[in-house]
């Protein structure tokens, strides 16, 4: 408001000026005192420089003040909602792309901080303009006045009209934003299996179609706004001319003085034509509002999985799982566990076996209490998990997922990220349990060495012995093992085995394996099939039972052959 009201001053020395070159001691500038034309001169002369000087100091803070608000909302924005996105449940993630996710907390983000940098500044400089150039036009000449702000509601309905119009076009802008922002992700995800399959030509094909479309819908909101500023300049033209010729004829009838004459043709240019970028600043506004929908949409998205405000246990879990009449199904789903009842008592191990699809690792997910049970429920030392707080819950839980997820950053900050804190002896034992030792050490770097997004320049074998030296560190009483050893050789796997059989004692374990061999000192083995429990017993057990597990035995020791 100070920068705009020293940059309206300019304007009205001219005219002062004017008048004390034609009027002399008889002048405006006279009535305050000052008689002497020459000493008139020099006073107006101090004021330019004076007002200069504050007009750019206020500039330099104005920018710095509302960039730094900018850059400060738009951190807030987006940290807040990241911090939401990850209470966000699972099931939300599987409905929507990565990359779409991104697109909102960083590409929607930056579009509200790119109308916070200049619009919205611009939106209260052109007020006080206006109120600042009225006042000065009234108090010269109201008839004037009249003429000159009458393309001002003209304006107005404009810009209210481009905005209503604008509004949907920017909707459909940031919807291509996000689509397009998925289909990168995905591809760059996916690189080695595109072009393993020689599809580089037809995912550009594809890529090209979402930026063709992103295109469209930017052409689309331009059309409109680029027919907003001719209106502008059309409106402006007609007030500019009203105040060039009626201010001149009352000039000549000798009704107004041609200094002020001049202050109001000055001060027509300053009040109307700032209001030009009034279309820039609206489209900016219409195309953050775009992305403040968005934003807000998903900060509104509600969390079923609800923390619990139960007071933290303040020793460690014993590890007692107590699995009673368990249904789950997921959104818009059949059921995929129909009444499960397990018993799992503290430091056994017991192992889920069966077919692909059977419930095992959704039965994983609901110890983790990633999802809730459609019925039933599931204890842990005998209180319900919806009783515990989820960071002492989840703390209390070493996972080791089938499809083992490793950061960009080292072998070391991988092992130890469930411990930050944990020291480098500390984190070369969990290696030496997962016999990741061996292959760290002949790294280029050692524990050091960078494993890329994703863990992409290791094998898989490696990346889920990383993956289990991860939760051996973190050492809960509760280990959750989802085919931790399918991507590992024989050889690895024995060794895997034998770490597992010396840590088994000191926590609860609950194991999914296909490889039966694997499993065969488990205290417990369930056979899931079809969401149920179709036998439970120890691996002897099974065996003289001859039943589903029997059957699975034989196939893999080609028994059945």
């Amino acid at each position: 408001m100070a920068n705009k009201l020293f940059d309206v001053a300019p304007e009205i020395l001219i005219g002062v000026a004017i008048d004390v070159v034609v009027r002399g001691q008889d002048s405006f500038v006279a009535g305050l005192g000052v008689r002497d034309p020459l000493q008139q001169v020099y006073l107006l002369g101090a004021l330019t420089l004076a007002i200069w000087v504050f007009e750019s100091i206020f500039e330099f803070a104005y920018l710095v003040l509302w960039r730094n608000l900018a850059q400060d909302l738009q951190h807030e924005l987006r940290t807040s909602a990241y911090a939401h996105v990850q209470n966000l449940d699972l099931a939300y993630f599987e409905d929507r792309s990565s990359g779409g996710l991104v697109a909102v907390l960083n590409d929607d983000v930056n579009q509200l901080e790119r109308f916070l940098n200049g619009g919205a500044s611009d939106l209260i400089q052109v007020v006080v303009t206006v109120l600042a150039c009225g006042a000065v036009f009234f108090a010269i000449s109201p008839q004037i006045a009249v003429l000159a702000f009458t393309p001002i509601p003209v304006i107005l309905w404009g810009a209210f009209y481009f905005q209503r119009k604008a509004g949907p076009r920017y909707d459909l802008v940031r919807e291509k934003v996000s689509a397009l922002s998925g289909r990168l992700a995905n591809n760059l995800a996916g690189i080695a299996t595109i072009r393993s399959f020689a599809a580089e030509p037809r995912e550009h094909e594809r890529l090209a179609q979402e930026s063709l479309a992103y295109v469209a819908a930017n052409r689309h909101a331009i059309r409109l706004s680029s027919a907003f500023v001719p209106l502008i300049r059309m409106a402006i033209l007609f007030g500019f001319l009203c105040t060039f010729v009626r201010g001149g004829q009352l000039v000549i009838e000798g009704h107004l003085q041609a200094g002020f004459y001049a202050v109001l043709v000055f001060l027509t240019q300053r009040l109307l034509w700032p209001l030009t970028r009034l279309a820039d600043t609206v489209d900016l506004f219409e195309r953050a509002m775009a992305s403040t929908r968005r934003i807000l949409a998903l900060l509104s998205t509600p969390i079923t999985i609800r923390d619990s405000d139960a007071t933290q246990p303040d020793h460690p879990a014993r590890g007692d799982l107590a699995i009673e009449d368990l249904h789950f199904a997921y959104a818009n789903g059949s059921e995929v566990l129909r009444g499960i009842t397990l018993q799992i008592p503290a430091g056994r191990t017991v192992a889920l076996v069966g077919a692909t699809g059977g419930g095992k690792s959704s039965l994983i997910k609901l110890l983790l209490r990633f999802y809730e049970p459609t019925r039933g429920r599931i204890r842990l030392d005998g209180r319900n998990l919806d009783g515990y707080p989820l960071g002492w819950l989840r703390s209390q839980i070493g996972w080791v997922a089938q499809d083992v997820f490793l950061f960009d950053g080292t072998v070391r900050e991988n092992i130890a990220y469930g411990r930050p804190g944990a020291s480098a002896a500390e984190i070369e034992a969990a290696a030496i349990a997962a016999e990741a030792q061996e292959f760290i050490l002949r790294l280029p770097q050692g524990y050091d060495t960078p494993v890329g997004e994703r863990g992409v320049k290791l094998s898989g074998g490696q990346r889920q012995r990383l993956s289990i030296a991860r939760a051996l560190l973190k050492n809960p009483p509760i280990l959750l093992l989802d085919e931790a050893t399918s991507a590992v050789d024989n050889e690895t796997e024995a060794a895997i085995q034998r770490s597992l059989a010396r840590l088994a004692h000191q926590r609860t374990v609950v194991v999914i394996a296909h490889r039966l061999s694997t499993i065969v000192q488990a205290d417990q083995i369930a056979v899931v099939e079809n969401g149920r429990i179709a036998e439970l017993g120890t691996h002897a057990e099974l065996i003289a039972r001859n039943g589903a597990y029997a059957a699975l035995w034989r196939v893999q020791t080609g028994a059945a052959a």
